[in-house]
C-alpha cells in the first residue's frame, strides 16, 4: 500500500472528536457521509453521524469488531485506556488551556498580562547579557 498524505483513515476503532468536544468510537461505516458513533463512557449516544462533524484523532481502539454492542465498545475503550491517552495528549491539553482561558475574569485576564510581561523583560534581558559575552 503506498503512504499517501493522509495519517488518519476512517476505519472502525477510529476515535473521533465530535464538534461538541465528545469523544465517540466509530463502530461501523454506514456510507461516505455518515459512521455509527458510540461512546459509552463519555456520554455519547449511539447514533449515525455525519463525517463533517466530527474530526479523527491519531488514537485507534485496536481489534474492535465491527458493529459490536455497547458493551463490547466499552469494555475496548477502557482495556485500550483512550480516554488517559486522549488527556494526555497535546491536543486535548490545548482545548483545556482554550477553556480555562475563556472562563477568565477581568483581574485574571489583567493578571495574565502582568506576568508575560514579567516573562518578556526576563528573556529580554538574558539574551541582551548572552549577546554581550558573546561578543
Amino acid at each position: 500500500m503506498v503512504q499517501g498524505s493522509f495519517k488518519r483513515q476512517v476505519e472502525i476503532g477510529r476515535v473521533v472528536l465530535l464538534d461538541n468536544g465528545k469523544l465517540a468510537v466509530i463502530v461501523e461505516i454506514i456510507d461516505h457521509n455518515r459512521a455509527l458513533i458510540d461512546g459509552p463512557t463519555t456520554g455519547v449516544a449511539r447514533q449515525a453521524f455525519p463525517y463533517r462533524r466530527l474530526t479523527l484523532t491519531p488514537l485507534v481502539v485496536k481489534g474492535l469488531p465491527r458493529g459490536a454492542g455497547q458493551k463490547t465498545v466499552k469494555k475496548y475503550f477502557e482495556k485500550a485506556d483512550i480516554l488517559a491517552n486522549w488527556e494526555k495528549s497535546a491536543w486535548a491539553q490545548k482545548i483545556q488551556t482554550r477553556q480555562v482561558r475563556a472562563g477568565l475574569s477581568d483581574f485574571d485576564r489583567f493578571k495574565v498580562q502582568k506576568f508575560k510581561s514579567q516573562r518578556r523583560f526576563a528573556v529580554g534581558s538574558a539574551i541582551k547579557q548572552a549577546k554581550k559575552q558573546a561578543a
